[in-house]
């Protein structure tokens, strides 16, 4: 098969693409990113050279590019990672998520239906629920529980996914959707929660932490959560929505602290600033559905992800080095410097 994966150069994508190539060599793998802030080229090297790997440097909402890549490759499958996937950036910047997460995935689904495909798959978000009491703990999110978005980010994914339903109920497109809960491990980018941490503990940062670090997220090693994308394409049902959750609900500020043990800082480093405008307070997500149609589980405990999450970036400062430079701490400056 040609697999078309969007946003391959980024976190979950590049390692969707990894997964792919190791675990059905026969395959052809395209990865198509436009290379912002958050895709990395360097990711991809180990696979660059490989025969059945290519790398095209595009936009998914250009509609030419996206159909002359069609045209050339005649993709089976397409997995669509391709986002802006930072609450904070929406907030100050709502515009380019709107057109990326929505009009990119319609450019998307119009090159799918003109030359024809046998599965397109949307990753989202458990984001599009809203958010759960930290009160009810015996609550879950389920793929019946209504949408009920938070953030502009939150709000272009679930349109995107109601745009993808549409797209199989009115023109027959055979999609299927997973929405994931928070994941984490290598290459993931140093502005998300855990990355941040570990570099800003390993340089006697301050560890800036929203609030008062009590959210509750359910968090997904990402190598877990390839293996459930591969499945929903293998076995899912065509028009389905599967989530995807790791069962491994942490608060915030113990992640925190956890890393800070890990790595032998003082808790002395966290500093709490001005909480996030709509911050959800927790998100849990019941994978029953999943687990019970296609078998799969998590099989990454936090603990031990959390460690080899930690390890990854100590090997690794050549990969992350350059990413902390330059337009990344402007960014940093504005959005943690003025909240103490």
């Amino acid at each position: 098969m040609n697999i078309i994966i969007t946003g391959g150069a980024g976190f979950i994508g590049s390692n969707f693409v990894f997964h792919m190539l190791k675990e059905h060599p026969q395959d052809r793998v395209i990865c198509l990113d436009k290379l912002t802030y958050a895709g990395n080229l360097s990711t991809l090297a180990p696979v660059m050279d490989q025969d059945n790997f290519r790398f095209v440097k595009a936009d998914i909402c250009d509609r030419n590019a996206v159909y002359r890549l069609f045209e050339e490759e005649h993709p089976d499958v397409i997995v669509n990672f391709a986002a802006e996937s930072h609450v904070d950036r929406s907030i100050e910047n709502p515009a380019i998520f709107l057109e990326t997460n929505i009009m990119g995935t319609a450019v998307l689904m119009d090159a799918c239906r003109k030359y024809g495909i046998q599965r397109y798959h949307q990753v989202s978000t458990d984001e599009v629920y809203g958010d759960l009491p930290l009160d009810r703990p015996d609550l879950f999110f389920t793929e019946t529980t209504p949408i009920h978005t938070s953030s502009p980010y939150s709000s272009s994914k679930a349109s995107a996914d109601l745009l993808v339903l549409a797209y199989h109920r009115t023109y027959g497109l055979p999609v299927t959707i997973s929405r994931c809960s928070n994941n984490y491990g290598p290459y993931h980018f140093p502005e998300k929660l855990i990355p941040l941490m570990i570099i800003n503990a390993l340089h006697d940062k301050p560890l800036p932490v929203y609030g008062d670090g009590l959210n509750v997220r359910d968090w997904l090693y990402v190598e877990d959560h390839c293996r459930a994308i591969d499945l929903i394409l293998q076995k899912g049902r065509v028009g389905e929505v599967y989530n995807v959750g790791g069962h491994n609900e942490m608060r915030n500020i113990d992640i925190v602290k956890l890393i800070c043990k890990e790595l032998g800082k003082p808790e002395s480093l966290i500093h709490h600033v001005t909480d996030r405008k709509g911050h959800d307070r927790r998100y849990a997500i019941d994978p029953t559905k999943i687990h019970k149609e296609l078998g799969w589980l998590p099989e990454t405990k936090f603990a031990d992800g959390i460690k080899k999450t930690i390890q990854w970036y100590l090997d690794h400062e050549d990969w992350w080095q350059p990413i902390i430079s330059g337009e990344y701490q402007q960014y940093y400056q504005k959005m943690y410097g003025s909240r103490g």
